[in-house]
C-alpha cells in the first residue's frame, strides 16, 4: 500500500489523492409507494440525481469523507454532461473528463423497502478512450468499479490506466459492482481478471461474493485480492486477509432505510478515505458504515447528488 502522505517540499505532508475511474451518468430515481401495477399507473416520486458507481465514490469520498479525490471518465458534449460535471465539482471533486457520444442515464426503481432495480444506459461512460497518464499525477490510490471492464473501448482504456497505476506503485481497489454484470461477463472471466489485476482491496456484497464463489474466503479469495471486504446489509461486515477471515464488524442500526442506491459506493468511499488517512481495517469499515448510513435515507447516491444547485 502506498504511504498515506508524501511530503511537499518545504511544507506539510500532502494528503493522499484518491482517483476513481468509471461512470458518470444521470440517475432517474423512481420511489414507488405501492406495488408496481403492470400496464397502468403506479404512484411514485421521481428524482434526478448524479449517478454512476465511480462518480458516487468520488463525490462521497470528497464531500462526506473529506478526502482529496479525482474523477476520471467520459460524458457527452451536452447539457446533461455539463450538469453532472458541475455537480461533481460542487462536491469538491477534481473532475477530469473526455467528451464524446451522449451522456448516459440509469432508471432506478426503488420499492417501498428501499431495494433497487436498475435499467442502465451507460452512454458515453462506456466510450472512455485511452486516458492521459498525467491524470494520475499526484494520485496515491486508484479505485475501479467492475463496470469499467464491461466492454470496449472503456475496458481497454481502464486496463491501460490500471497498468500505469501499477507502474507508479499506486494502491488499487476494485468493486464487484453487480450480480447482473458478473453473470454477463462470466464469473470465471471476472476471477481471471482479478488475478491479473491483483488489487489490494476487493469490495463485494454477499450476493456478489456468492456469484464469484468467494463468500467463504479461502484460496480463491486470496487469489482475487489481498483484502476482501464482504458487506452483508445490516449484518456484520466481513474482512478477509489473504483468504482468511480476520474481522467481523457490526453495523449500527439505521432508523430510516428508503433508498439503497449508492450504499455500496458510499461504503467504498468511507473505507478508502480512512485507509488513505492511515487507519486500520476496523476503523476503515466503520467509516464505510458511517458514510453508507447517511446515503440510504435519501434519494439516489446521497446528500449533494442533485444535478441542480440547491
Amino acid at each position: 500500500m502506498p504511504s498515506p502522505a508524501d511530503a511537499r517540499a518545504g511544507g506539510a505532508p500532502a494528503a493522499p489523492v484518491l482517483a476513481v475511474v468509471g461512470d458518470l451518468v444521470e440517475d432517474i430515481v423512481v420511489w414507488t409507494s405501492e406495488p408496481v401495477r403492470h400496464g397502468t399507473d403506479t404512484a411514485a416520486r421521481v428524482f434526478r440525481t448524479r449517478g454512476g458507481s465511480a462518480a458516487n465514490v468520488a463525490a462521497l469520498a470528497a464531500g462526506e469523507a473529506g478526502a482529496p479525490t479525482r474523477f476520471l471518465g467520459c460524458v457527452g458534449p451536452d447539457a446533461a454532461g455539463d450538469a453532472l460535471v458541475a455537480a461533481l465539482e460542487r462536491a469538491g471533486v477534481d473532475a477530469r473528463v473526455q467528451r464524446r457520444g451522449t451522456t448516459g442515464a440509469v432508471v432506478v426503481l426503488i420499492d417501498p423497502a428501499g431495494e433497487r432495480t436498475m435499467f442502465p444506459d451507460r452512454g458515453a461512460s462506456a466510450e472512455l478512450a485511452a486516458v492521459d497518464p498525467a491524470w494520475l499525477d499526484g494520485v496515491a490510490w486508484l479505485h475501479v468499479p467492475l463496470y469499467g471492464f464491461e466492454r470496449d473501448p472503456a475496458r481497454t482504456a481502464v486496463l491501460g490506466l490500471v497498468a500505469e497505476a501499477r507502474r507508479r506503485g499506486l494502491g488499487l481497489s476494485v468493486d464487484a459492482s453487480s450480480t447482473g454484470l458478473i453473470a454477463g461477463l462470466g464469473a470465471d472471466r471476472v476471477l481471471a481478471l482479478l488475478r491479473e489485476l491483483g488489487p489490494q482491496v476487493l469490495f463485494a456484497n454477499e450476493t456478489e461474493a456468492a456469484a464469484l464463489g468467494l463468500a467463504d474466503g479461502g484460496a480463491p479469495a486470496a487469489e482475487a485480492a489481498a483484502t476482501f471486504v464482504v458487506k452483508h446489509g445490516p449484518e456484520p461486515t466481513a474482512v478477509f486477509e489473504r483468504g482468511e477471515l480476520v474481522l467481523r464488524v457490526d453495523v449500527d442500526p439505521v432508523e430510516v432505510v428508503r433508498d439503497l442506491t449508492g450504499a455500496g459506493d458510499a461504503f467504498a468511499a468511507g473505507f478508502l478515505a480512512a485507509t488513505l488517512a492511515g487507519r486500520g481495517a476496523r476503523e476503515a469499515v466503520l467509516a464505510g458504515h458511517a458514510v453508507a448510513a447517511r446515503v440510504i435515507g435519501v434519494a439516489g447516491a446521497g446528500v449533494g447528488a442533485s444535478v441542480n444547485p440547491s
